[in-house]
C-alpha cells in the first residue's frame, strides 16, 4: 500500500472512531445519575474498606449457629448487612465501567469488588451447612418464637429442601474444587467457536467476496437475496460439519459432567438437579414439551404461508427470518417519541405502574445514547437493595430500539417493585421469572403499534414481527428443550451419542416443529453443535415458559381489567419471597397446565388471521 493511501485509510479510521460523541456532549437528562448509588468515588472506597474490614466478623458466628436463635439471627443480619454493601459497591463499579470502558480506574474497581465478593463467599460458606445441621424441630420452634427470625422462614425452608442433596463438608469441598474442571468443555467450545474457527468466503448480494462470521450469518439470514442466504447458510455451518467429532466430544463431555454432579448429589437425573435450584417440578418441563407437541398447527400454518408468499416450492431453514414484505418505509423513532409510545402502550397497567415508569424516565435511571467508549448492547441492572435499578441503551432510532426500551423497562419495573417490597434476602427473582415482565411489556407494545399503525404495510411488518417472536422465543426454544432432554436421557441410559445420532435427532425435531412445508437441508442437522445454550444445563425452556406466562398475563389484564393488573403488580413485588411456580400461580398462571401454551398458540392463530385478512 502506498504512503498516501495508508494516510487516507488512517484518517478514515480516525474519523470513524471519533464520530461518536463523548459523554460530556450528551444532555444530562439522557445519562444515568450514579450519584443515587454513591456521591463520589471516595465514598465508594470508604464503603469498600468498611466491607473488607468487617468480613472478619463472620468468625464470631462460625460453629455457633446451632447455639441459639439469637446467634442464628445475628449471623443472618450480618450476612445481610455485608450483602447490601457488596451489591451497592458492585452496581456502582459496573455502571461506571460500562459508561466509558476506556477508563482503567473503573475496571480496577470492578475487579476489586469481584475479589471482595469471592472473599465474602468464602468467609460465609459455613452458614448453610450449619443451618442444615440444626434439628428441624428446633428450627421450627425458633421461627415461631422469634418474630425477627420468622422473616427468614422461606429462606431457611429453601435451604432445608436441598438437605437430601447436600453432602458432608469434605465432599462438598472436593466438588467445589472440581467446578473449574467441569467448565472446561464450555470454555473450550467458546474459545474454539468464537476465536479459532475459520469460516469460508462467500459472495454477498453485490458480488463482493466476504468471509462468513457469526454476525454476518445473522445479517445474511435477513437478506432478500435467496441465493446469498443459501450460500451464507451453507458456508456458516461448514466448519461445524468439518469439526463435528471434536464438537461432539465437548458436547458429550458437558453432558457427562452435569450427570456426574447430579448422581453425586443423589438426584434421579441431571434435569431434576437443574430444575431443583428453583424448585421447578419436572412436570412443568414435561407439560411444556407435551402441550407444544399437540399444538404444531399454527407453526405449520405459518410455514405454509411463508412458502406461498416467498413463491418457493419448498421452505428451507435459510428462509425462516427473511421479511416477506417490502422494506422501503423504514420508520425512525427518537428516544423521546419512543418513551411516549411505551407509556401509551402500557396505559392499561394503571397509575401506579405508569407513575413508576415516569419516575425512571425523569430521574435519570436510563443511559440512552451511544458514546465513545460506552459498552455496547442493552441491559437492566437488576435489583440492588436500597437503590433503584438502572437501564443501559445504545439508541439508534430504529423500531428495535423501541422494543428494547419496553423490554428493559419491564425488567426495570420488576426489579423496582421487588426492591421496594421485599427485605434484602428476598429482593431478587429467579431466571424462571426474569423474562416474564420483559416480554409482557413487548406484547402490549406490539399490540399497541399494530392497532395504531398508519398503513397496511406497517401493520404487515408488525404482524410478521409478532409471528417471528413466537417462532424464535417459543417454538424454537421448546424444540431445543426437547433435544436437550432427549440427549441427557440417552446418555444417562448408557448410550454413547455419535455425531450422526445427534444430527439425526436434531434434524428430525426441526422437521417435526416446522412441518411438511419445510425441507431440512443437511447443514441444518449440525445446528446442535453451534448452540451455546446447550452448555447451560436445562436453561432454554425458561424462554418459552416466560413467554407463555407473559402472554397469559397480558390476556388477563386485557380481559379482566383492574383485578388482573393488581395481581400482576403483586407478581412484580414478590421477588424470591416464594418459589417461582407459586409466584406465577398467585398471578393467575398455572405452569403445570397446558393453558399458558394454548395462550401462545391462540395468539399466533389470531395474528395469522389478521395478517391473511390484509393480503
Amino acid at each position: 500500500m502506498e504512503f498516501n493511501q495508508l494516510n487516507k485509510l488512517l484518517h478514515t479510521l480516525e474519523t470513524l472512531t471519533t464520530t461518536l460523541p463523548t459523554r460530556d456532549q450528551i444532555d444530562e437528562k439522557y445519562k444515568w445519575n450514579l450519584k443515587d448509588v454513591y456521591e463520589s468515588d471516595e465514598l465508594w472506597e470508604k464503603d469498600f474498606q468498611w466491607t473488607s474490614n468487617n468480613l472478619i466478623r463472620y468468625s464470631e458466628f462460625r460453629g455457633k449457629l446451632a447455639d441459639s436463635a439469637s446467634s442464628l439471627l445475628g449471623c443472618l443480619k450480618l450476612d445481610e448487612e455485608i450483602g447490601i454493601k457488596l451489591e451497592r459497591l458492585a452496581l456502582y463499579a459496573m455502571l461506571a465501567k460500562d459508561s466509558d470502558m476506556r477508563i482503567s480506574k473503573y475496571h480496577a474497581m470492578d475487579d476489586k469488588i469481584k475479589n471482595l465478593y469471592a472473599r465474602a463467599l468464602s468467609e460465609s460458606s459455613f452458614i448453610k451447612p450449619e443451618i442444615l445441621s440444626i434439628d428441624e424441630n428446633i428450627l421450627k420452634i425458633w421461627l415461631e418464637e422469634n418474630s425477627e427470625l420468622k422473616v427468614y422462614e422461606h429462606y431457611i425452608d429453601d435451604i432445608l429442601r436441598e438437605k437430601p442433596h447436600t453432602l458432608d463438608s469434605n465432599t462438598e469441598s472436593i466438588l467445589a474444587l472440581s467446578t473449574e474442571i467441569a467448565h472446561v468443555p464450555y470454555n473450550t467450545y467458546s474459545i474454539f467457536t468464537n476465536a479459532e474457527m475459520k469460516f469460508p468466503y462467500v459472495k454477498d448480494e453485490n458480488g463482493n467476496e466476504i468471509q462468513m462470521s457469526h454476525g454476518r450469518y445473522y445479517a445474511a439470514m435477513y437478506s432478500k437475496d435467496r441465493a446469498f442466504r443459501e450460500s451464507a447458510f451453507k458456508a456458516y455451518l461448514t466448519p461445524y460439519k468439518e469439526y463435528v467429532n471434536s464438537l461432539n466430544s465437548l458436547f458429550t463431555g458437558n453432558l457427562k459432567s452435569n450427570i456426574f454432579y447430579a448422581k453425586v448429589r443423589k438426584y434421579k437425573s441431571a434435569r431434576e438437579a437443574a430444575l431443583s435450584k428453583n424448585n421447578i417440578p419436572l412436570s412443568v418441563y414435561d407439560n411444556l414439551v407435551d402441550a407444544v407437541n399437540e399444538n404444531f398447527a399454527p407453526m405449520y400454518r405459518w410455514a405454509k404461508l411463508k412458502k406461498e408468499l416467498l413463491g418457493v416450492d419448498k421452505l428451507h431453514p435459510y428462509d425462516i427470518y427473511v421479511t416477506l414484505f417490502d422494506q422501503k418505509y423504514e420508520k425512525k423513532y427518537s428516544y423521546d417519541e419512543a418513551v411516549n409510545i411505551v407509556l401509551n402502550s402500557l396505559e392499561i397497567m394503571g397509575d401506579d405502574y405508569i407513575n413508576s415508569l415516569n419516575k425512571a424516565f425523569s430521574e435519570r435511571w436510563i443511559d440512552v445514547y451511544e458514546t465513545a467508549g460506552k459498552r455496547s448492547g442493552a441491559y437492566s441492572s437488576g435489583t440492588t437493595y436500597g437503590v433503584h435499578p438502572y437501564v443501559m441503551l445504545n439508541w439508534t432510532n430504529l423500531l428495535n430500539d423501541v422494543f428494547t426500551l419496553a423490554h428493559e423497562m419491564g425488567h426495570n419495573m420488576h426489579s423496582y417493585y421487588t426492591g421496594q417490597s421485599q427485605p434484602f434476602h428476598y429482593a431478587n427473582y429467579s431466571i424462571f421469572l426474569a423474562e416474564v415482565a420483559s416480554t409482557f411489556n413487548e406484547s402490549l407494545l406490539l399490540e399497541y403499534l399494530i392497532k395504531n399503525s398508519n398503513s397496511k404495510e406497517e401493520k404487515l411488518h408488525l404482524l410478521e414481527r409478532y409471528l417471528n417472536n413466537i417462532t424464535s422465543t417459543f417454538y424454537r426454544q421448546v424444540m431445543f428443550a426437547e433435544f436437550e432432554q432427549t440427549v441427557y436421557e440417552k446418555t444417562e441410559a448408557g448410550e454413547s451419542l455419535t455425531p450422526e445420532q445427534l444430527c439425526n435427532l436434531y434434524s428430525s425435531l426441526f422437521q417435526k416443529y416446522w412441518g411438511p412445508e419445510m425441507h431440512v437441508d443437511e447443514e441444518e442437522s449440525f445446528t446442535w453443535a453451534r448452540v451455546p445454550h446447550f452448555y447451560y444445563n436445562f436453561y432454554v425452556f425458561q424462554y418459552a415458559t416466560g413467554m407463555a406466562a407473559s402472554e397469559t398475563l397480558a390476556h388477563k389484564v386485557k380481559t379482566e381489567g383492574e383485578v388482573a393488573v393488581v395481581r400482576y403488580i403483586e407478581f412484580l413485588k414478590a421477588g424470591n419471597s416464594d418459589y417461582p411456580i407459586n409466584v406465577l400461580k398467585k398471578a393467575g398462571v398455572d405452569m403445570n397446565s397446558p393453558e399458558p401454551v394454548l395462550s401462545v398458540t391462540r395468539k399466533m392463530n389470531s395474528i395469522l388471521d389478521e395478517l391473511e385478512s390484509l393480503l
